[in-house]
C-alpha cells in the first residue's frame, strides 16, 4: 500500500485470515474497521503512519474480529477512541446506555476473543487512547498513550479477562490506566504511568456489566508524578494520585515503585454501594507522596480484609499505623480501618487537543520484513514471582515526564 489499495480500509477489505496489511508512510483520514479474523494491520513506521481523525470521527481503528493484531502506527484526534477492541455492538456504534455506559441492559455480554495491540501511539483522543471493552484473551504492549480525555489505556467489562497490559507508557492523560469491572487473570505489569492526573485506577462501576471489579494484578509498574497541569481534566476531579482503588476487591499490588504523587500514593475507597475487600499491597516502594497509603470510606459502605506487607518507604498512612494494624494476612471479614485527609482541588486542565506532541517511540522490530503476527487464542500470563521492582528509569527513553 498505497500501491495495492488507495486507503487502509480498502486494503483491509482485501485481506483474509493470516494476511498482513502493511501500511505505507502517510497521514490517513479514515476510520479503519477490522472485521476479518486473524488479520494483522501494521504500519511501515510507527511515527510516520498516522491515522488522523481530525475530530470528525469517533474511532481511529475498530477491531471486531478475533485474532487481529494492530501494530506500529499512530492514531490521533478521534472524538472517542484511538483504538477500540470490542465484542460489543453498542460500543462499536458509539451508543451509550441511559446511565452513560455500554451494555447496561439485560442482554448477555458478548466478548471478542483474542487480540494484540503492539507499538501503537495513541494521542489526543476524546475518551481513551487504547480501549479494550468486552474483550478477552488479549495483550496491549509496548504502546504509548497521551492526551486521553478519560484515560490513556482502558480495559473494561471482562471476567475472566486473560488480558495483559505490559511495558507501555501512559502520560499526560486524565488517567494513565483504568480497569473497570475487569478482573480474573487481569495483569498490568511493567508500565510507566507518570505525569497524568491519576496514574492508575481499578474500580467497579454500574455503567458496565460484570460487577464488581476483582482479581487484578498490578505489578512492577513505575507510577510517579501524577499531578501534571497540562492534561485534560479528570471527570471525578482526581488529582495527584498514583493508584486509586474504588470499589475493587481481591486485587494484588506487587513491587510497584510509587513516587512523587502529591495527594496520595495508593488510595482505597468504596464506590457508593460496592466495598473494596481483600486488596493486598505487598513489597511496593513508596517515596515522596503526600500520603503514601490512604484508606477512606466516605459512604456507609466499608471495606474488609485489606492489608499491607513488606512495603518500603511508607512514611505516612491514613489512618495512622496501617502497616501494623492491617498487616497481611488479616481475616477476610475484618473491617478495614479508615480515615480522611485534605484532598487538594485539581487545577484546571487543557483541552485534549492541546496536549503535547508524542516524542519518537521505538519501532516494531522488522516491521517491513516480518510476516503477519499469529495472535494466540489465550496469551501467556506473567509469573508474578518473576516481576521485579522497577528502577526509577523504567522506559524513560521514550517518555516525556521525568521522575527522580
Amino acid at each position: 500500500m498505497p500501491a495495492d489499495a488507495p486507503t487502509i480500509s480498502a486494503g483491509v477489505s482485501l485481506a483474509h485470515r493470516g494476511d498482513l496489511v502493511l501500511v505505507a508512510r502517510g497521514v490517513y483520514h479514515e476510520s479503519v474497521r477490522l472485521a476479518t479474523p486473524g488479520v494483522t494491520l501494521r504500519g511501515e513506521s510507527r511515527d510516520k503512519v498516522v491515522i488522523d481523525g481530525r475530530l470528525r470521527q469517533p474511532n481511529g481503528v475498530v477491531v471486531t474480529a478475533p485474532g487481529v493484531a494492530v501494530e506500529n502506527l499512530t492514531v490521533r484526534e478521534n472524538t472517542q477512541n484511538g483504538v477500540l477492541v470490542t465484542g460489543s455492538a453498542k460500543a462499536v456504534a458509539g451508543l451509550p446506555g441511559h446511565s452513560g455506559g455500554y451494555d447496561t441492559g439485560a442482554e448477555p455480554v458478548t466478548f471478542l476473543k483474542s487480540f494484540l495491540v503492539s507499538h501503537v501511539s495513541a494521542t489526543r483522543n476524546g475518551l481513551y487512547g487504547i480501549y479494550a471493552f468486552s474483550a478477552q484473551n488479549g495483550v496491549i504492549e509496548d504502546s504509548y498513550a497521551s492526551g486521553g480525555a478519560d484515560s490513556g489505556i482502558y480495559v473494561g467489562q471482562c471476567r475472566p479477562c486473560h488480558v495483559v497490559v505490559r511495558d507501555n507508557i501512559a502520560e499526560l492523560n486524565a488517567v494513565g490506566y483504568e480497569g473497570t469491572n475487569a478482573g480474573g487473570d487481569m495483569y498490568v505489569v511493567g508500565n510507566r504511568l507518570t505525569g497524568n492526573r491519576v496514574g492508575l485506577t481499578t474500580d467497579s462501576d454500574h455503567q458496565e456489566k460484570l460487577l464488581p471489579q476483582r482479581q487484578a494484578v498490578v505489578a512492577g509498574n513505575l507510577i510517579a508524578a501524577n499531578q501534571q497541569k497540562a492534561t485534560p481534566e479528570q471527570a471525578d476531579g482526581g488529582w495527584g494520585i498514583g493508584i486509586g482503588v474504588d470499589g475493587g476487591s481481591d486485587n494484588r499490588f506487587l513491587r510497584n515503585r510509587i513516587t512523587g504523587n502529591s495527594n496520595a500514593g495508593l488510595v482505597i475507597t468504596a464506590s457508593a454501594d460496592l466495598a473494596p475487600d481483600g486488596n493486598q499491597v505487598v513489597d511496593n516502594s513508596f517515596a515522596g507522596n503526600g500520603v503514601d497509603v490512604g484508606w477512606t470510606f466516605p459512604t456507609a459502605t466499608r471495606g474488609r480484609g485489606n492489608c499491607l506487607r513488606g512495603n518500603v518507604g511508607v512514611r505516612t498512612t491514613v489512618p495512622d499505623r496501617l502497616t501494623s494494624t492491617a498487616s497481611c494476612p488479616v481475616p477476610k471479614k475484618s473491617p478495614s480501618p479508615a480515615g480522611s485527609w485534605a484532598m487538594p482541588t485539581a487545577p484546571g486542565g487543557i483541552p485534549f487537543t492541546e496536549v503535547a506532541e508524542v516524542p519518537p517511540q521505538p519501532e516494531f522490530p522488522h516491521a517491513t520484513t516480518a510476516g503477519a503476527t499469529a495472535v494466540p487464542a489465550v496469551p501467556d500470563l506473567p509469573d508474578t514471582a518473576d516481576i521485579p521492582l522497577p528502577p526509577a528509569s523504567l522506559l524513560a527513553a521514550g517518555a516525556r515526564v521525568r521522575t527522580p
